[in-house]
């Protein structure tokens, strides 16, 4: 699944982006465990674990940025992961700075580092917020939401969000046929019990009177 030029980040979330997508959630394919997936991304084949630790961390945020709860070990999973690429921060000529990843750091460190700069830099811009993670739980694509007001909720409102709105109609539907049915069968129930009471003393019958008396009044 790719992404469109409407949904994909700028600058460096581009990277997160593409790090994160690389695990097709609806069909499980996974592009680091495919020959060349790790290479793209200057990692070792003995850092397959760790990049695909560092991508489910990172998906989490982008979920919790589409409305989801984001619980305190997750946050803490990514910080354990960002203290392995450490920043420095770097004045240009111009009297100008920004957090670079410390020297010396090499595949995963390297890749974690060049990520937690494009964090920062997103999170002090605004646009950190923006990448998001599609709410379908089959889909989950990370995508940057350039709608006004930022609150788009899914990849493409065309195929999951559509699926989206239309599993919500059918459980409303659901939801209002059951209550219909249990209505009628209410008010069948309460119709058997008046049916059955009838009118005050209905139910009721006369003694018949014992043979040789009437009205009090013995025979001989």
């Amino acid at each position: 699944m790719g992404v469109s030029a409407e949904r994909a980040a700028p600058g460096g979330l581009a990277l997160v982006q593409d790090l994160v997508n690389t695990l097709d959630v609806e069909t499980g394919q996974d592009a680091l465990a495919a020959a060349g997936g790790l290479a793209r991304f200057g990692l070792a084949e003995r850092e397959r674990a760790g990049a695909q630790e560092l991508r489910e961390a990172l998906r989490t945020v982008c979920l919790a940025h589409t409305g989801a709860d984001l619980a305190p070990s997750g946050v803490a999973d990514l910080d354990r992961l960002f203290a392995a690429g450490p920043l420095v921060l770097a004045v240009d000529g111009r009297g100008g700075a920004a957090l670079r990843p410390a020297s010396g750091l090499t595949g995963l460190a390297a890749l974690t580092a060049r990520i937690a700069a494009a964090v920062a830099t997103a999170a002090a811009d605004g646009t950190w917020p923006r990448l998001k993670a599609c709410e379908a739980h089959d889909c989950q694509w990370v995508f940057y939401d350039r709608s006004p007001a930022g609150r788009g909720r899914w990849c493409s409102m065309a195929v999951c969000g559509s699926r989206a709105k239309m599993r919500a109609y059918r459980a409303n539907k659901a939801n209002t046929a059951t209550q219909a049915n249990k209505a009628a069968r209410a008010a069948e129930a309460n119709g058997r019990r008046a049916r059955g009471a009838g009118p005050a003393g209905a139910g009721a019958r006369d003694m018949p009177e014992r043979p040789g008396t009437a009205s009090g009044t013995e025979t001989a």
